[in-house]
């Protein structure tokens, strides 16, 4: 904008030019009366929009904890400790209290120092241990940060008393309210505000937005406390989430775009830099209290796919993208942001390996991302010289979204719609300028259209919510979109595990093995190497009795896990059984004996596992094994009656009848119906 356009007006001036604008032709349109008295009110729109968003999030209210609320509140030992938890949480990597193990921590590249959000679920604890006042709390800082963008939006386009009014400083108001609705309606918030863990997004954003409205406050009211306010709200910010440090550069270029360059001339060429000081010393201070903490954790790429979507097979061996292909799958990402901005259908919280397939630039896709990215980006640094309202609002939706991308840093994930939240306040800036520029020919037309886009959207966000009630309903609803997430296709193999270890009927239970296979097998097919696919998929065989699949699950889960006991346990119990369907049902002794052998090296202290080899030597006529193996098993378990009369059944057989009647009478006085049960088949 030229100088010329910038001059100060006076308040007369100032006045009328609010209530009239100029077009190119020099024609001038007035603004309805009624309009201005209704989109002016600043106070009632601040409350319509807070009850619009808050109302098209009530629904969630009645929600559970799901998908990442246990990492941070349920299963988190810091924030279950209620406020007693803070100093755990200040002082550790954010995922510490939930691993509870050092290093593991540290599975994300480059760790996590998010406490913020936190130190309040622990306070919130403290009042309330259920879902109900976690999600209040949540949709009701969605709602609020919702209005701090309107006032945001407000002040950042139209300055006091209009002294140096920019092209849009008269339709400040409706391009704030356009930017406000458009943001609170849209669908792909719905992650953010439905899942409690959202907070630090909602909180980071809310953070960086104060930090703006108060340095545009201390610039136009020269009042110190402004500034310390902004550093305040921005160090909050940072100490939510990382991806604040955008606002690190997006503040100071507020300033160079939307407040007079006379001013700045006349002040001296720091006074940008010097409203902006606070800004840099929060983030300063954020730098160097998380590097202490994580003791300088910044890079490193995990070898593992569901932390680092950029691996492949090939052959046997996992090895990096190529640097094309990392690159196109980058563009191919970027482009699926856009595409979910203006049409977010459908929706899904998954996008891990395979849902963003391996692209390369023979894809249209991918080339047309490049395309349109390059011309926002050309277009953003053209606008800086002429300070263009649009060239910032690209740029407030670019630089947030560069530092989630994954060209910055690996985020540990293709996408997420939770990480389109911030980026989406300049997508929303974007709209409300153009809009606002097509209001003078035809009010009505164009907000009716913006009106049936906002009914839409809230229907959209409305219905999303649902999914959001339960991990399994979530699971169950977004498999059906992402097709490709071996994550999601475990978690809903897992799920239904999960319900069948817990169902009483066994045919229900046989049902819910028999759903959960499919996806587990869907889970494998795109990552062979994934242990809990593995782990599920071996106890859905276990239920169905299919033994050999079970041991042959587990065996593989081992392999990819040696040193974990628990799955050296499933893996013995699943052979001692598969042993037992051998000899019993197969009339197999060779094959129940190597499970039964294989089963004892792994857990050398189960009864069970050595009165069945006990069984089986005894069967063979080899009284002599048999009576070592019951020997074993009294050994492990000698309150066991059962094991008692098995070994005095061995020494009767071996031909020492006074032995076994001396074990059996013993067995007797500890469980005087063993006999019975014995005769029946039972322990």
């Amino acid at each position: 904008m030229s100088k010329q356009q910038r001059k100060p007006l006076s308040k007369t001036q100032g006045a009328a030019q609010q209530r009239s604008t100029q077009n190119e032709g020099g024609a001038k349109s007035t603004v309805p009366i009624a309009y201005n008295s209704f989109f002016t009110n600043t106070l009632l729109q601040s409350g319509l929009i807070f009850a619009f968003a808050f109302l098209l999030y009530a629904n969630t209210l009645t929600h559970g904890f799901v998908l990442d609320d246990a990492i941070v509140i349920t299963d988190n030992m810091y924030t279950q400790q209620g406020a007693k938890g803070i100093g755990g949480i200040l002082s550790n990597d954010t995922f510490f209290g939930f691993f509870k193990v050092e290093g593991k921590e540290t599975l994300v590249s480059g760790g996590r120092y998010r406490p913020m959000t936190l130190v309040l679920f622990a306070l919130i604890h403290s009042i309330s241990t259920g879902p109900f006042v976690f999600h209040l709390f949540t949709v009701l800082l969605f709602a609020f940060t919702c209005v701090v963008l309107y006032r945001t939006v407000l002040r950042l386009l139209s300055p006091p008393n209009a002294a140096y009014p920019t092209a849009f400083s008269q339709s400040a108001p409706m391009v704030a309210w356009l930017a406000a609705v458009l943001f609170a309606a849209h669908p792909i918030h719905t992650e953010v505000v439905a899942n409690i863990k959202g907070c630090d997004e909602i909180l980071t954003l809310l953070g960086c937005l104060s930090a703006l409205y108060f340095t545009l406050k201390a610039w136009d009211t020269r009042q110190l406390k402004w500034s310390v306010a902004a550093g305040v709200s921005f160090f909050i910010a940072c100490l939510s989430k990382e991806n604040a440090a955008a606002f690190v550069v997006l503040i100071p270029l507020a300033i160079w775009f939307f407040r007079d360059g006379d001013q700045v001339s006349s002040n001296g060429s720091r006074s940008i830099w010097t409203l902006s000081l606070p800004i840099v010393i929060a983030f300063v201070a954020f730098f160097v209290l998380r590097g202490t903490i994580l003791e300088w954790r910044f890079g490193g790429e995990p070898v593992e796919l569901m932390n680092n979507p950029f691996m492949k097979l090939e052959g046997n061996q996992w090895v990096k993208f190529a640097p094309a292909e990392r690159l196109a799958t980058i563009l191919y990402t970027l482009g699926k942001y856009v595409q979910l901005l203006f049409v977010p259908h459908p929706l899904t919280h998954d996008y891990y390996p395979r849902q963003i397939g391996i692209m390369t630039f023979a894809n249209p896709m991918v080339l047309f991302s490049l395309a349109l990215y390059g011309f926002m980006a050309y277009w953003a640094v053209r606008g800086i010289k002429r300070r263009d309202p649009v060239a910032f609002s690209i740029l407030l939706y670019l630089l947030p979204l560069g530092i989630v991308s994954n060209l910055v840093f690996p985020i540990g994930t293709n996408m997420g719609e939770r990480f389109a939240f911030m980026p989406s306040v300049g997508f929303c800036l974007l709209i409300a300028l153009f809009l606002s520029k097509l209001l003078k020919n035809n009010q009505a037309l164009v907000l009716g259209h913006f009106g049936v886009v906002v009914l839409l959207f809230s229907i959209k966000t409305f219905t999303r919510n649902f999914a959001w009630v339960s991990n399994e309903n979530l699971f169950m609803t977004d498999a059906a979109v992402s097709v490709n997430s071996a994550k999601l296709q475990n978690a809903c193999g897992g799920v239904l595990f999960d319900r069948a270890t817990k169902e009483k009927d066994p045919e229900k239970q046989r049902y819910l093995c028999v759903e959960a296979i499919p996806h587990l097998n869907q889970a494998l097919k795109i990552y062979p190497n994934y242990k809990d696919a593995y782990i599920s998929r071996g106890g859905a065989h276990y239920v169905l009795r299919e033994f050999p699949e079970a041991i042959a699950d587990y065996r593989r889960a081992v392999q990819l896990a040696p040193d974990d006991a628990k799955l050296k346990t499933y893996l013995a119990l699943a052979l001692r059984d598969g042993g037992k369907y051998y000899g019993e049902e197969r009339s197999d002794l060779p094959n129940a004996f190597k499970c039964f052998e294989e089963s004892w090296q792994l857990n050398p202290k189960d009864p069970e596992t050595a009165r069945l080899m006990g069984v089986g030597y005894g069967i063979n006529g080899m009284h002599a094994e048999a009576i070592v193996w019951f020997t074993k098993a009294v050994e492990a378990a000698p309150k066991e009656a059962g094991f008692l009369w098995d070994l005095g059944l061995a020494y009767s057989a071996s031909g020492n009848l006074a032995k076994g009647e001396e074990l059996r009478k013993k067995a007797m006085e500890m469980d005087p119906g063993i006999a019975a049960k014995r005769s029946k088949g039972g322990r």
